[in-house]
């Protein structure tokens, strides 16, 4: 219990950082964004870890551990979180030009059909959830149509719902990461299968790696952002064809 209480407090805005703290209503409402319940289908997507578990070795604690710190300082950070973070500014001054650039290069970016179902049903569910959330209010409304049109992809949805919070870029990145975490941790206690206290031990490595894969992800421009990870695209598309599966391909 202490080791993930010490990583909690390490998430917070680093010693000199004029950042003032959220709002309670907005930091309620980016807790929601990033939690596993929010129904757009995060929870039954395995990104590749399930036919890890049985072709490339990800069979322990340790090895699962290892495997998700590793996709995400190389796949997150460098790709989904950057976009992210552009996504947010890019909505928060209406140019939905940009917003569409973006879009499309998370499309371009997804190697394997189950990749780009995924993202793209994950950005579907979103805009049906802001639809719902927002059904009052004509601006947003307007907003949840541009992201419906472009096909939607879940970082540039999640990007839009962030975007109405008085949210700093590196807390809306948190949240995300956490919730991305959760999930992928959840599909490894199921896939490997590991208990409860071992998934949160993972849980606990993750949130310690978080912090730096965000301040990368903030640091990382149009030029630098990237999604090269062949091995994540080769154990995708066998997952597609995996015998026995849990997890959506």
């Amino acid at each position: 219990m202490t080791t993930a209480i010490t990583t909690i407090t390490d998430l917070s805005v680093p010693p000199g950082d004029s950042e003032p703290p959220l709002p309670p209503a907005s930091l309620l409402q980016l807790i929601w964004l990033a939690s596993p319940a929010l129904p757009v289908g995060g929870f039954s997507y395995s990104e590749g870890l399930e036919v890890a578990v049985e072709r490339a070795g990800v069979a322990t604690e340790s090895a699962a551990s290892d495997w998700l710190v590793a996709q995400l300082q190389l796949t997150q950070a460098r790709g989904d979180m950057a976009v992210l973070q552009q996504a947010v500014a890019a909505w928060r001054c209406a140019d939905h030009a940009r917003v569409r650039a973006l879009n499309d290069w998370v499309l371009h970016t997804r190697e394997t059909s189950e990749m780009r179902l995924q993202t793209e049903q994950m950005g579907r569910s979103f805009a049906d959830w802001l639809r719902n959330q927002h059904a009052q209010d004509a601006a947003r409304l307007h907003d949840v149509a541009v992201l419906a049109a472009l096909p939607p992809t879940y970082p540039i949805a999640f990007a839009l719902a962030a975007s109405a919070l008085q949210a700093s870029p590196r807390d809306v990145l948190l949240a995300y990461t956490f919730g991305w975490a959760e999930n992928m941790v959840q599909a490894a206690i199921k896939a490997v299968p590991l208990g409860q206290s071992a998934g949160q031990r993972i849980l606990a490595r993750l949130a310690a790696a978080m912090p730096e894969a965000v301040a990368q992800a903030l640091r990382t421009g149009d030029a630098d952002r990237q999604a090269f990870s062949p091995m994540l695209a080769i154990l995708s598309a066998q997952h597609e064809t995996q015998y026995s599966r849990l997890f959506r391909s």
